[in-house]
């Protein structure tokens, strides 16, 4: 009845319930959603002011009400569920207005166990959909997600109980036409597309109106015949003592949804920020008319610049099957950079293939990896490759950062977790984890797909293979490879295991490895590395190699000739060396080369 009614109507719906309900009651940082049971009265006031303004479709006040959310048992949760839902069926009675069951996105769990947090948010879904099912809903919203993960399953499912049942999904997307996991309306329609169980897509928050029409407006993907939605927030907030305040608006709101109602958008409503005066100014606007046909729009023809692909020694050498070199040299703590250029152009004299940058080692604060690996390809003339973690950068700056180095004819990015801060820092350094590595790479793909299409990054991880269970290492890698990653530099490799383990590495995958190399310069060094830093193993044989009465150049000898022999020892086996240069001294490296290559 309701798909049917919006082939020749629009639909107008309801405005925020959270920051509404905020505002109303002063408490900016509740879930609304607990006030099912606490304040149902007060919920439901707020559904008669929407219905009283003009909203013909109303969501129930469930968005964050499942059990990670709230941090409750499903059973708490399933009260709560069907505490709303009832709530919305009592304020629609008898005035022709349609209930939606609101189903947000389940939080993602960062846990090391990727298929048993999947399993376990899949789980999650299929009850919010069986505890609205068991209450006779027939009418789904799943919004605010930033993937078709999960819905293709969790659609169909809703569909096998109910074939009658309407399903529509919402993306949350950014300015620059991205949604928060790095993946573009462009792709989402498509994919949303091809779930054959879901009904109707649209957008709704993280943007106002104007940035969602325009969004909308130069959609692609969409047909004449797709039931599209679009309920933006109010606009952008602001934080006035401690409280988060959206611009009340509402007749440019009504003025911008009319337009967007012009485009074909058969469903209308209002996100974070919007209240019943947004609904109501929207409704006069609309006059609930019946559906204008989506406008024919005369195409614009951008000239297109050929585009001029960097060079990427790198990748052409692996890929060609060439023997690769790699040297990391770390950023200083200071600006002073004179050392580490006159060693890339060491470097790149010996026939160094690339510079590799770390970003922040050890959670310390160096020069920026992307800057000081710019700087490096620009004045020593040599290919480089910044290393980017995790810890330090929401989604946003992550993106900065890879449209700066793609500015700056960076085309190789190593893509990583990072290391952890430690428990000393804690109180006055905060890290982020906005993204795992693996999300990263999802994130570079993304952009490599839509905005550097015509000369992409080429993305590599990290392969930690000095652990006991190796296998798991191996899975690791290999879901790594399915999210982009072309080639692997692994940590220092020092124990024989690792090297015999080598041949199955290669055999696991058709990705490139580079094994990682790092002369030790002395006793001490040996043993700090041994038992300080996480991820190196060193054989006790190897240290004893070294005298802790030894002068320097004696350490350093000793360190060149184990250097070179296991050079030697995991050369057959692997793509090329990733160097790891100790304490800056790149002589000792191009000393080895010297004898290895």
């Amino acid at each position: 009845m309701f798909k049917e009614y919006l082939q020749k109507h629009s639909v107008l719906a309801d405005g925020a319930m959270g920051t509404y309900y905020a505002a109303l009651t002063g408490r900016d940082t509740a879930f609304s959603e607990l006030a099912n049971l606490t304040e149902p009265a007060q919920i439901q006031a707020i559904y008669c002011q929407y219905i009283e303004a003009g909203a013909r479709l109303i969501r129930t006040n469930t968005f964050s009400a499942n059990s990670f959310s709230l941090q409750l048992p499903q059973e708490e949760v399933k009260e709560i569920i069907k505490a709303g839902y009832h709530i919305a069926r009592q304020a629609a009675a008898g005035k022709n207005v349609w209930v939606a069951a609101d189903i947000g996105p389940v939080p993602e769990i960062i846990s090391g166990t990727a298929e048993g947090d999947r399993s376990r948010i899949l789980a999650e879904y299929l009850f919010l959909a069986d505890t609205f099912l068991a209450e006779g809903v027939d009418l789904f919203v799943f919004e605010t997600f930033s993937s078709t993960d999960y819905l293709a399953e969790v659609a169909a499912h809703i569909k096998r109980q109910r074939p009658e049942a309407f399903i529509w999904a919402q993306f949350a997307t950014t300015p620059d036409g991205f949604t928060r996991r790095g993946i573009s309306n462009e792709r989402i329609v498509r994919e949303v597309k091809q779930i054959a169980a879901i009904d109707a897509y649209g957008f709704n928050c993280g943007v106002g109106p104007t940035h969602l029409y325009n969004a909308l407006k130069n959609l692609t993907g969409r047909d004449r015949g797709d039931i599209v939605s679009v309920l933006p927030n109010a606009g952008y907030p602001e934080i006035v003592n401690e409280r988060t305040v959206y611009a009340q608006n509402p007749d440019y709101f009504a003025e911008v949804m009319e337009q967007i109602s012009a485009l074909g958008v058969r469903i209308l409503g209002g996100c974070c920020g919007t209240t019943p005066e947004h609904i109501r100014k929207t409704a006069q606007r609309l006059n609930q008319s019946a559906v204008s046909p989506v406008e024919d729009r005369p195409v614009t023809v951008r000239e297109v610049l050929p585009v001029k692909a960097a060079p990427n020694q790198l990748r052409d050498k692996l890929s060609h099957g060439e023997f690769v070199v790699a040297v990391e040299l770390d950023p200083p703590f200071d600006t002073s950079v004179d050392k580490i250029l006159h060693n890339a152009h060491l470097c790149r004299q010996a026939g160094v293939d690339l510079i590799t940058v770390a970003d922040s080692p050890m959670a310390k604060a160096r020069v920026d990896s992307v800057m000081l690996a710019a700087k490096i390809q620009r004045e020593a003339g040599i290919a480089t490759m910044p290393h980017i973690c995790c810890r330090d950068k929401n989604v946003n700056a992550l993106k900065s950062s890879l449209l700066a180095g793609h500015i700056e004819n960076l085309r190789n990015v190593l893509a990583v977790t990072g290391d952890a801060i430690a428990s000393a820092d804690k109180n006055e350094i905060k890290s982020v984890f906005n993204r795992t590595s693996l999300s990263f790479m999802e994130l570079i793909a993304e952009m490599n797909c839509e905005l550097f299409k015509d000369d992409p990054f080429y993305v590599g991880g990290a392969l930690n293979l000095n652990v006991a269970n190796k296998r798991v290492e191996l899975g690791r890698m290999a879901k790594k490879a399915e999210r982009g990653a072309a080639f692997f530099l692994t940590q220092p490799i020092f124990v024989d295991e690792v090297i015999d383990f080598l041949p199955e590495v290669k055999r696991a995958g058709a990705t490139k490895i580079l094994g990682g190399i790092m002369p030790l310069v002395s006793y001490r060094n040996a043993m700090f590395l041994n038992n300080e830093i996480p991820g190196i193993s060193i054989p006790e044989e190897h240290i004893r190699r070294f005298d802790p009465a030894m002068d320097r150049a004696q350490a350093e000898a000793v360190g060149i000739q184990l250097a070179v022999e296991l050079a030697r020892k995991i050369k057959p086996f692997v793509d090329g060396f990733y160097f790891i240069t100790p304490f800056n001294r790149v002589d000792m490296v191009l000393n080895i080369l010297r004898q290895v290559m």
